[in-house]
């Protein structure tokens, strides 16, 4: 639970630190299967560009986040969440969602779910 606890802060970080960056990318599996807006990706590879693609089209970031908790019944976890930013052309955005979260059995987050309340959240990252 400590590496979800983390993880909100460290990838606002990461935007302007690399060592935030590799403490980020330490608190996932190497085989990390993430979803955006319903688009499967897989491994930790494909999740640093992910990242990297994030901070380039946006010059500033920051998420906010009620706590995780588990879902009951499951071996997974949730919170609520919301960020607002900067893109990098200048305009301004927030956005609002929930994020589901499974961990291995050393802790790492071996599943991570972006799930906004703006659909077209991610249709960029998603190509």
């Amino acid at each position: 639970m400590e590496n979800l606890n983390r993880y909100f802060d460290l990838f606002d970080q990461s935007r302007t630190s690399e060592q935030a960056f590799r403490e980020l990318v330490s608190l996932f599996s190497d085989d990390i299967e993430f979803v955006l807006d319903g688009h499967k990706k897989q491994g930790i590879e494909n999740w640093k560009l992910f990242v990297k693609l994030v901070f380039k089209e946006n010059a500033d970031i920051k998420h906010m986040y009620e706590g995780w908790r588990a879902v009951e019944g499951t071996d997974m976890f949730e919170t609520p969440w919301a960020v607002c930013g900067k893109r990098s052309s200048g305009h301004v955005f927030t956005q609002t969602g929930k994020d589901i979260a499974k961990l291995s059995k050393d802790g790492k987050i071996r599943y991570l779910e972006n799930v906004p309340d703006n659909t077209n959240m991610f249709a960029a990252y998603n190509d």
